[in-house]
């Protein structure tokens, strides 16, 4: 091998990355000790950028295509080496790659509760879930900011800034967005749509960009649950007639289902019982008017014949209809029947006539 191929060894004249990991955001090329040759070949994939760093400052950014290094498309390159041996002389840099692709399928969730105050229901704890995606929208800006010069990143080096961002963004949306505890579930799209505007500015200054944020559930407490539950069924049964048996039935369920066995089940049978009766006489007073009661016959008279109306022992006409009254036939002491001509009662003893 002569000089000429030893030289050309130590020189790098194409340069490219491939991810097949899907979870790298920063490569460094390796240089293995090797310099780059004026005039190789730089190819930067879709979803990719490459960055030259001189001596730990940043140089050139290139988009994606095809390169051939040249001081013309290195500009900065340029203007930081002196290139005294001639603009064919090899340079050292140092070249990251950047993947500008879209990280999907993230997950998010509140560790602790977010608190939030309803109108109906006071204060009240949510804890929520869901997933997200981000990219590298500015790759200097992440270079300066976050990563530095590692020379391998990956997702998992930003995820948690990024998720304690977004809980945060999720909290002052909830907040600001004043939709009732009840309307939540409703409304997930609008909260998603208004904390990616909330947190987009907070990532921005990292050079990331929340592309879209989607909450999969809002948990509201288990005593917003209940009542919610309470709600719905009340207003399935319709009124608070059918409410009130609904509630005696849960009572008779609970009842059987306690320690007492059947000696508890009787108990709550009876209450129930009794509650539906005490129940149905209140709605009974409430909805029907009391019939009043049919007047008692006077003791010691008799009955009309023709219409059937109480008259006055000893009355020979009736009062009512005007019918002539027969011989009287009741005991003016106890009103039970006499035979007719009889001059005491069978039942008393009392005179007759």
């Amino acid at each position: 091998m002569g000089l000429f191929d030893a030289i050309k060894g130590q020189l790098i004249d194409v340069i490219e990355w491939t991810d097949n990991s899907g979870e790298t955001m920063v490569h460094k090329y390796n240089m293995n000790g090797k310099e780059i040759m004026m005039g190789a070949q730089l190819t930067v994939r879709e979803s990719q950028v490459a960055i030259f760093v001189n001596e730990g400052q940043l140089a050139d950014v290139f988009q994606p295509g095809r390169y051939e290094l040249q001081t013309s498309n290195m500009p900065v390159m340029t203007a930081l080496k002196s290139w005294k041996y001639g603009f064919n002389s090899p340079f050292k840099a140092d070249v990251y790659f950047i993947n500008t692709k879209q990280f999907l399928d993230r997950k998010w969730g509140t560790s602790n509760p977010v608190m939030m105050r309803d109108a109906e229901f006071g204060m009240i704890r949510l804890r929520a879930f869901g997933i997200y995606s981000f990219r590298v929208s500015d790759p200097a800006t992440f270079m300066t900011e976050v990563f530095g010069t590692s020379s391998l990143f990956t997702v998992e080096g930003v995820e948690g800034q990024i998720k304690r961002t977004i809980v945060s963004g999720f909290s002052d949306a909830v907040a600001e967005s004043k939709i009732p505890a009840l309307d939540l579930a409703a409304n997930y799209d609008e909260l998603g749509d208004y904390a990616v505007r909330s947190i987009t500015p907070k990532l921005a200054k990292f050079g990331l960009q929340l592309c879209s944020f989607v909450v999969e559930n809002i948990s509201l407490p288990e005593e917003v649950e209940k009542v919610m539950d309470k709600r719905t069924s009340m207003g399935v049964l319709g009124d608070m007639n059918r409410y009130t048996q609904y509630q005696a039935a849960e009572a008779l369920r609970d009842a059987a289902n306690n320690n007492g066995g059947m000696a508890g089940m009787g108990v709550g049978m009876s209450a129930g019982v009794a509650m539906g009766q005490m129940f149905n006489q209140a709605m009974g007073g409430m909805q029907q008017p009391q019939q009043s009661a049919a007047p008692a016959p006077q003791q010691g008279g008799a009955f009309c014949s023709n219409c059937g109306n109480a008259v006055q022992a000893g009355a020979k006409f009736c009062p009512n209809c005007g019918n002539k009254m027969a011989e009287s036939t009741v005991c003016p002491g106890c009103g039970n029947p006499v035979q007719p001509g009889a001059k005491f009662c069978a039942n008393c003893g009392s005179k007759l006539g």
